[in-house]
């Protein structure tokens, strides 16, 4: 049966201030307190699942064992169809120690090389976990194509190459709300609060 959050604080598993900051937005309407693992001074545990969720369960099982907390982990990244989608769960390993995420989209733009399928999807795991481990996972996806040059300075991560299926902008052009609505996380987290934070 699936488990309710009771309200009051919750964790965000994430050292990412961009990927805290949207999530924080999204629930925003729930009146949640959230607090990121950052600002609570928890280690980021090696992500060493085979899938985005895996990895979702894997951060937020951590952050609420060592918070006492409940905590909510996303695990998400850029799959490149002509690349065997890749990079995949290593979307953020691309971009390097410091983050680096001009030359993650550099490297992308430069492994496809003369390619003529661009088609991509961003995959987002949302994993609601408690500190006696229990876990609620939820996945979302969006597909799209990958641009070149990159275009806007909004969003994060890949968003500048990354342009929606039908679409005219690119995740890095849209302002926050248009992207909070057909995103792959506002996708998984609408799973999420159905089941999660909605009551019948």
């Amino acid at each position: 049966m699936t488990r309710h959050f009771q309200g009051g604080k919750l964790v965000i598993a994430s050292h990412n201030a961009g990927k805290v900051r949207e999530i924080g937005e999204l629930l925003a309407p729930f009146g949640t307190e959230v607090v990121s693992a950052g600002a609570l001074g928890l280690d980021e545990p090696e992500e060493t699942g085979d899938s985005f969720v895996a990895n979702a369960e894997l951060k937020a099982r951590a952050a609420a064992l060592a918070s006492g907390l409940p905590a909510l982990a996303d695990d998400s990244g850029l799959a490149v169809e002509a690349l065997g989608g890749a990079p995949g769960i290593f979307s953020a390993r691309w971009a390097g120690p410091d983050k680096d995420f001009l030359r993650a989209m550099a490297k992308v733009h430069s492994v496809l090389g003369e390619e003529r399928d661009r088609s991509a999807r961003f995959v987002c795991a949302l994993s609601l976990a408690w500190p006696d481990g229990h876990c609620e996972t939820f996945e979302g996806i969006v597909t799209g194509e990958i641009v070149w040059p990159p275009r806007g300075g909004q969003g994060f991560g890949y968003d500048p190459i990354f342009l929606p299926e039908n679409g005219a902008l690119t995740f890095g052009e849209m302002e926050p709300e248009a992207k909070h609505a057909i995103s792959h996380r506002a996708r998984a987290f609408t799973q999420l609060v159905m089941a999660c934070f909605k009551r019948d």
